[in-house]
């Protein structure tokens, strides 16, 4: 990582429906104000599944108006499966649960694609909360959301084909952070399909499937640029369209 210089540093470019788009703009300027910036690539590692000490909080923040900040947060097992447990974008933080108690980081965040990191001291942190009580009533519905994700990811295990999942882990990515383009709606992530399947804890094969049947059913294409989703009406009907057409 290489660091910036923080100060005059021009913000921008958030991820809908994050933590920065949901800050009043008093509060969003003093956070970005709190610590220094870093530019980072692909595969830098921020945090450490296990580590202890460390207990810095991370903003996101793209590099550019066409270079979105995208983070990756994973569990590996003991036995070294590793699992995707999120995806975080421009505008969200991570680290924060280090910040709000004395525990080992519990999971492992890695840049995917270049971005600018703030990087933040525990201690501003908890004091730009204490003078930001709106920031912290922020902070706790980004931190209910991820729950509510994470809780709907077990209830998917529990319920549902992988096609089935995949169909509403991509409605879930395009209404959060996707965008529209001339033939459908962008995930607004980068996202490969070994990754969407680590996602729904789907092995190669069974996401191989999945994928192959929502393309026949002309619901997404896959391309350089990730997975399109063509029809996102039907995606969310896609239970219902089972009904009808089984699979074997």
């Amino acid at each position: 990582m290489h660091q910036s210089a923080s100060t005059g540093h021009a913000p921008g470019h958030w991820a809908p429906n994050t933590l920065m788009t949901d800050l009043d703009a008093a509060a969003g300027k003093a956070l970005l104000a709190l610590g220094t910036v870093r530019r980072c690539a692909p595969d830098t590692v921020l945090i450490r599944q296990g580590e202890r000490g460390d207990r810095r909080v991370y903003l996101l923040e793209a590099a550019g108006p066409d270079r979105p900040a995208c983070a990756k947060v994973t569990l590996a097992s003991e036995s070294g499966t590793e699992a995707l447990l999120g995806i975080r974008l421009s505008g969200e933080l991570v680290g924060e649960l280090a910040a709000l108690r004395d525990e080992p980081r519990t999971a492992t965040v890695t840049v995917c694609s270049y971005s600018l990191v703030h990087v933040l001291s525990e201690e501003r942190f908890a004091a730009f909360m204490d003078r930001h009580p709106s920031a912290g009533r922020a902070i706790a519905r980004m931190v209910a959301q991820r729950l509510d994700w994470a809780n709907r990811r077990r209830l998917d295990l529990a319920e549902g084909t992988v096609a089935e999942r995949l169909a509403r882990v991509l409605v879930e990515l395009v209404d959060r952070h996707g965008s529209r383009d001339r033939d459908g709606h962008l995930l607004g992530v980068p996202m490969s399909q070994a990754e969407l399947g680590r996602l729904i804890a789907a092995g190669p094969d069974a996401i191989g499937k999945a994928v192959a049947r929502l393309k026949a059913q002309g619901l997404i294409r896959g391309g350089y640029r990730g997975v399109t989703v063509l029809n996102l009406d039907a995606l969310r009907k896609y239970e219902d369209m089972r009904q009808k057409h089984p699979e074997g």
